[in-house]
């Protein structure tokens, strides 16, 4: 069959491309091999040994390693990148020619980057900006910015970009134990002193000394597996005041353009979140107890649990204001 190559895109000539949807910039070499119905964007590199499906559709800038068979049924966002041999499933119970209907939709979110050889299972999503490790298997959802590993893939940490400039504010005990400004808005970690007796310890805050405004709801988090995560989402107009009264859980905080990870592992500290802040909640140890002071009655509306809705949201903001 002769390749029919779209305009400005380069094909090795021992390779066989056959989808005229492909972006200008791309590049596809030797032995890969494009089905009719795929479509990919721009400026990718399909490495040697990539074979991609018809129903697949590919961003600009991803980066396909050599070995890698893209099935029906993915969706890969822009400035992802794909480690040599990735494996991605569509069928969770295979036969042989014995074929779905419909194949699970599995999504790799913009900038994630899934390491060699790791293995992903039909439907899954992974996270904007998440992080793969080589050789994981990963069987349930991966939350925006998480680093994962093993197998079954478990979350180890989250990835937290060093701000270029940091914003004043309060002195911050941050996850790696250092102290400075915290770079996220709407965000201060609040100190108060623990006033040590013998017959037991006190910590205490008030209006205007450690409690930055009045609490209309309360609720506490214990008991939860150390693989699990809570949180993973903002508020739009609630603020909130986390005091791990036990243990340690570890909390990172993104406004969008900055993110830091905060270890709470005495009531002395208070993390203040103001409304859209993404908060995730990780970590916990197993005797953690967290408590939760919020500004607001529950209300459903108030939340944003779909990180792109609130990358969007924030940016209407900033617009807005503008």
């Amino acid at each position: 069959m002769e390749n029919k190559n779209p305009d400005g895109v380069f094909v090795h000539p021992n390779a066989l491309l056959e989808s005229t949807r492909v972006g200008p910039g791309t590049r596809v070499w030797a032995f890969a091999h494009v089905l009719p119905g795929a479509v990919i964007g721009r400026d990718c590199n399909v490495c040697d040994h990539v074979f991609v499906e018809n129903d697949v559709v590919v961003g600009d800038r991803v980066t396909m390693k050599c070995g890698i068979q893209l099935w029906d049924g993915l969706r890969v966002e822009d400035d992802v990148f794909l480690g040599p041999n990735v494996t991605f499933t569509n069928d969770r119970y295979p036969r042989s020619k014995q074929h779905l209907e419909r194949y699970p939709e599995t999504v790799v979110k913009r900038g994630a980057s899934i390491g060699a050889n790791a293995t992903i299972l039909p439907g899954v999503i992974i996270g904007a900006g998440a992080m793969v490790g080589a050789g994981a298997v990963v069987t349930r959802n991966v939350p925006p910015n998480a680093v994962v590993v093993g197998n079954p893939a478990r979350i180890v940490r989250y990835t937290v970009e060093a701000a270029s400039s940091l914003k004043p504010g309060p002195v911050a005990r941050r996850a790696d134990g250092s102290a400075e400004a915290s770079s996220v808005e709407g965000v201060r970690l609040l100190h108060a002193p623990i006033i040590e007796d013998l017959r037991g310890n006190l910590v205490a805050r008030q209006m205007g000394a450690g409690l930055p405004f009045q609490p209309q709801r309360c609720f506490l988090i214990s008991d939860v597996p150390t693989k699990e995560v809570r949180g993973e989402h903002a508020h739009r107009q609630c603020e909130q005041l986390l005091v791990c009264v036990g243990g340690s859980v570890n909390v990172l905080c993104d406004d969008g353009t900055h993110r830091e990870e905060f270890t709470l592992d005495s009531p002395e500290f208070a993390l203040h979140i103001g409304p859209m802040v993404w908060g995730t909640q990780y970590r916990y140890s197993q005797d953690a107890v967290l408590m939760v002071l919020a500004s607001m009655l529950y209300d459903p509306n108030d939340y944003i649990r779909d990180y792109d809705a609130f990358i969007a949201e924030k940016k209407r903001g900033k617009a807005h204001a503008g």
